[in-house]
């Protein structure tokens, strides 16, 4: 009889361990872009860009600035797909030189 109540309390505590996960997964918030930006950014001032978590309304590209701020950019504008170019090659050159330069002090992680 032991054995069956040493059971019936593990399997409470697994199924109570799983509710608790399962509903900190499901309060976490998503950060959106509420908007994007038209206007053109200037090269120079971005360091990095990420896709925008699935699930938002507004399709964008975060663009990360020197200073850390977040800016929303439509997704296959012309001008945007040039900053990301830009960035990705500054990255490249950056990380071949050992982030060594004024221009690489941003993007070190």
């Amino acid at each position: 009889m032991a054995l069956w109540a040493d059971s019936k309390l593990l399997f409470s505590c697994i199924l109570f361990i799983t509710f608790c996960c399962s509903m900190t997964r499901a309060q976490m918030a998503i950060d959106c872009c509420l908007s994007v930006s038209q206007k053109s950014i200037g090269k120079g001032r971005i360091v990095d860009y990420q896709d925008q978590a699935k699930g938002c309304s507004v399709a964008a590209k975060i663009l990360v600035t020197r200073t850390g701020r977040n800016l929303c950019a439509p997704l296959n504008e012309k001008w945007v797909l040039d900053v990301m170019d830009h960035v990705d090659r500054l990255k490249k050159r950056c990380k071949k030189n050992n982030y060594q330069g004024t221009r690489c002090r941003a993007l070190r992680h």
